[in-house]
């Protein structure tokens, strides 16, 4: 993205919202007549059937969220925030302008509807072929991949407003096994999970366990998630 498009994308936000705690922001079936850019935090996308909520997607700062909504003008599932989240509200006549005026920003925005359907496959990968310790670690290690394509991760780790409770729900395990294999991938000396802190202690071994490919990600070359790290004084406080 060239600096006028960072420029015009900054443009095309009308208003800026914040919330906290766990907020329904957009919920299923509503009209849209926005799109929204996810400024800070974390969002996931859920759907809630017979009493049983499933989250089907996270989002990470820098992402449309719902970008999908442009087209369709309603979505098929519900937007909640998680944590303190701040998201721009882009009009849909504005994009429409972009898509006029502004062909190459236009691919880009085509191309990030692309991206979460290439995630979205890969979670139904992960879900279906991975035994629980490898989905766990998936998990972790895309999360950690994102978060360092935006310049929000680190080597050693990152955070984030989730609890096990969550992490069980996007793997489509029981809070009680996710546990269990958090305690294991601890003991194997691979990350450790407190309090929504992950601290990465060998992250090669991590993508092993996880089977875990980038590609699908489309991320520029050259970034390598993790080797055996050397945490510094800051990284082992937030451990304890």
């Amino acid at each position: 993205m060239t600096d006028h498009e960072k420029s015009v994308l900054e443009g095309l936000i009308d208003r800026t919202v914040t919330f906290a705690g766990e907020t329904v922001v957009v919920k299923r079936g509503e009209y849209m007549n926005h799109s929204m850019l996810l400024i800070e935090g974390f969002m996931l996308r859920t759907i809630e059937a017979d009493g049983k909520e499933a989250i089907v997607g996270l989002q990470v700062p820098g992402d449309f969220v719902d970008l999908h909504a442009f087209a369709l003008k309603r979505l098929d599932h519900d937007l909640k925030a998680v944590g303190r989240v701040t998201v721009g509200y882009v009009p849909h006549e504005r994009l429409q302008q972009v898509m006029l005026e502004e062909p190459h920003l236009a691919r880009l925005f085509w191309f990030s509807t692309l991206l979460d359907a290439s995630i979205h496959r890969e979670w139904i990968r992960k879900v279906g072929q991975l035994r629980a310790m490898g989905k766990v670690a998936h998990f972790i290690c895309e999360i950690w991949y994102r978060l360092r394509m935006v310049e929000l991760g680190k080597e050693a780790g990152f955070q984030t407003p989730f609890s096990q409770i969550h992490l069980a729900n996007m793997c489509g395990m029981s809070t009680i096994h996710v546990s269990r294999t958090m305690k294991d991938l601890r003991e194997a000396g691979m990350m450790e999970f407190r309090r929504g802190r992950v601290i990465i202690h060998d992250g090669e071994k991590l993508k092993k366990i996880a089977s875990f490919d980038p590609a699908y990600l489309y991320g520029e070359g050259g970034l390598e998630v993790g080797h055996a790290l050397d945490l510094g004084a800051d990284e082992r406080a937030l451990a304890k």
